[in-house]
């Protein structure tokens, strides 16, 4: 009977923490970091302030929550494109992936969009920490692919994690335009083109 009722309880404080996590991610990505209280998320959420300090010790740890849990999210969508891919067609994919899970999970990729590290420096060290191993994944694709000797591979995949990240401002899902595949395929194709022909170059 004890440990029914502690597993409950365990579950319980799981299912709040993620409820926490889950307004945490609207309210900044919707309305920044700065401008949000933890007093807005425990009224969202329908629990004291208290309550929120016992899952986050400080605001900032909140964020860094958030982020983990968003970089987590499209990491295992962009993880989940078969290595056996060819590599452009394969960035594709991730690129793809990336969309898909931007705007399925829009709240906690927002924030990842919208606060930057430098916004918090209380949480900046985290904060790179965990973008740094997110564009990794890029990295590695990026280096995977044949391009013209000299290309800037960096700027290339800058370029890519930038467009993709910015179709936030202007995409709406289910509204008759282009859908995520599309979108990944012409950003791709562009960039192959420029790489084939050799126009990105270091100097």
């Amino acid at each position: 009977m004890a440990q029914a009722r502690m597993a409950a309880r365990q579950r319980g404080e799981e299912q709040t923490r993620a409820r926490i996590l889950g307004v945490a991610a609207e309210w900044f990505g919707a309305h920044g970091y700065a401008a949000t209280s933890i007093r807005d998320i425990a009224r969202e959420v329908g629990v004291t302030v208290g309550a929120i300090y016992v899952h986050f010790p400080s605001k900032d740890r909140l964020l860094v929550a958030v982020y983990e849990e968003g970089v987590r999210r499209i990491g295992e969508a962009v993880d989940a494109v078969p290595a056996t891919v060819p590599p452009w067609e394969r960035l594709e994919a991730a690129a793809r992936a990336h969309l898909d899970a931007l705007f399925d999970n829009a709240g906690f990729a927002r924030v990842i969009v919208r606060v930057i590290p430098t916004d918090v420096p209380e949480a900046a060290k985290d904060l790179r920490r965990l973008r740094h191993g997110y564009e990794a994944r890029f990295r590695r694709l990026v280096d995977a692919l044949d391009v013209a000797p000299g290309f800037d591979r960096t700027l290339l995949r800058l370029q890519l994690i930038g467009a993709l990240n910015a179709t936030q401002a202007w995409y709406k899902q289910g509204g008759g335009g282009a859908d995520t595949k599309s979108i990944a395929s012409q950003f791709v194709a562009a960039l192959r083109t420029g790489a084939a022909s050799g126009k990105g170059r270091r100097g």
